[in-house]
């Protein structure tokens, strides 16, 4: 399979180019020039989260040099669950995500990609630099999918002060090859300076830069694996679609999902949650697109003022009359926020990050409005990740998972950047 730019003005080109290149040349988002198309049946004999994706995945790494490796990857970035359990009120449930090595679904992708990498970079090539932006969890993923990497530095831009305690104290943790860099600015900051540098052809000449936010291909694709799982045990119970409530930032994580059902796997409608950060929400209620300045929240990991994956949105969907039927975006605020993880605790003896918060206040709207079948609630972290928001709330400390608790024993440190490229492209070149 070939790749192309969202925006039409690069060639086509393999998987492993596309995977290496992260952003296309003319500043696009690589997408896959067709979709594969799959039955619940086709994945018939496969059962782990590993098969699921390896048979997913096939087509997307046809006629590349990783194809006859994609089991390998899958095997090695697949060894941890993606729990599909009931809620407490009937019909619903939570797809946890957070029982990677970071506590965070971004695990799965980070991994993946990582796997990838690896087998990609020739012997004796010149050292590669993975340069990510984060607003909260996907600094810490990459920094342990690539910690002690041969051959690979990784440098991680978070706004300073805009994630949590534990957030924070996980990205600076890792230390040898992975160096955090705490901005004095906003996570859309972070991201614009990743993009200049992918954008400055004479840095590239200089050094092998490569990406792993969720705009690179390598986290994109494998992400689509857990949605698959997850429905295809929905269909195989019940023979019913399973429908979504994804709770969203830079949409990495909801593309996933619409790539998945668009590839024909058996899930329903999907429906985004997001925060006080309103660019989607105001799209899909019928404004123009406008990309704005984020604002903080408590799900901090979703305030992006600029998703990226909305230019991925549009290729899917070039028709925005059809983009804005097929989904619906509910925005929840901190006041909600807060309700949801207190009330729910009360209620039910369930935690919920502030991020898996949003999509559990979603789906009450949802269900008081009438909504029918089965619905899952994406769990994108753990709680214990946000003890400060959620212990206080719930009136009780939060058990932290054993792979949490080694990282927040480690000894933490960032650098302190300028939000300026000048600033930036002299760390990259210093070393």
């Amino acid at each position: 399979m070939k790749y192309i730019s969202t925006r039409g003005g690069t060639a086509a080109t393999g998987l492993s180019a596309a995977i290496g290149a992260g952003l296309a040349p003319d500043g696009g988002l690589y997408v896959p020039q067709s979709l594969p198309h799959f039955a619940p049946q086709d994945f018939a004999g496969r059962d782990t989260l590993a098969q699921i994706a390896a048979h997913l995945l096939a087509p997307f790494f046809a006629e590349d040099a990783l194809a006859a490796q994609l089991d390998a990857i899958c095997a090695e970035a697949f060894t941890f669950p993606a729990e599909l359990l009931a809620l407490a009120t009937p019909d619903d449930c939570v797809l946890e995500l957070f029982h990677g090595p970071t506590a965070a679904f971004k695990d799965f992708g980070a991994r993946f990609l990582a796997a990838c990498m690896q087998r990609m970079q020739p012997a004796g090539a010149a050292p590669l630099t993975i340069l990510v932006a984060t607003s909260g969890d996907t600094g810490a993923a990459v920094g342990a999918a690539f910690a002690a990497a041969p051959a690979m530095r990784v440098l991680i831009l978070y706004p300073d002060g805009r994630v949590a305690p534990r957030q924070a104290h996980q990205l600076g943790c890792f230390g040898g090859n992975v160096a955090a860099l705490r901005v004095a600015g906003s996570f859309d900051d972070c991201q614009a300076l990743v993009k200049q540098a992918f954008g400055d052809a004479e840095l590239r000449a200089r050094m092998p830069l490569s990406s792993a936010n969720s705009i690179s291909l390598g986290r994109l694709l494998p992400q689509m694996a857990y949605y698959a799982h997850a429905a295809l045990s929905q269909w195989r119970r019940h023979a019913t679609h399973l429908n979504f409530v994804v709770p969203t930032g830079n949409l990495g994580n909801a593309v996933a999902c619409m790539l998945a059902r668009a590839c024909g796997l058996p899930i329903g409608r999907i429906v985004l949650a997001t925060n006080a950060n309103l660019t989607l929400h105001d799209f899909f209620a019928g404004a123009e697109y406008a990309a704005r300045a984020s604002v903080a929240t408590l799900a901090n990991a979703m305030d992006v003022g600029a998703p990226s994956n909305f230019e991925r949105l549009r290729w899917l969907y070039p028709q925005e009359s059809k983009l804005r039927r097929e989904f619906a975006v509910d925005a929840i605020g901190d006041d909600a926020i807060r309700d949801t993880i207190r009330s729910r605790h009360a209620a039910h003896g369930e935690t919920f990050c502030p991020h898996t918060a949003t999509a559990v206040r979603t789906l009450e709207a949802l269900r008081q409005e009438g909504a029918g079948g089965t619905w899952a609630v994406v769990a994108t972290a753990h709680p214990a990740k946000f003890d400060s928001i959620v212990e206080p709330l719930i009136g009780a400390p939060v058990p932290v998972p054993p792979a949490l608790a080694d990282l927040l024993a480690r000894a933490s440190h960032a650098e302190a950047l300028r939000a300026d490229y000048a600033a930036l492209r002299q760390r990259l070149q210093g070393h």
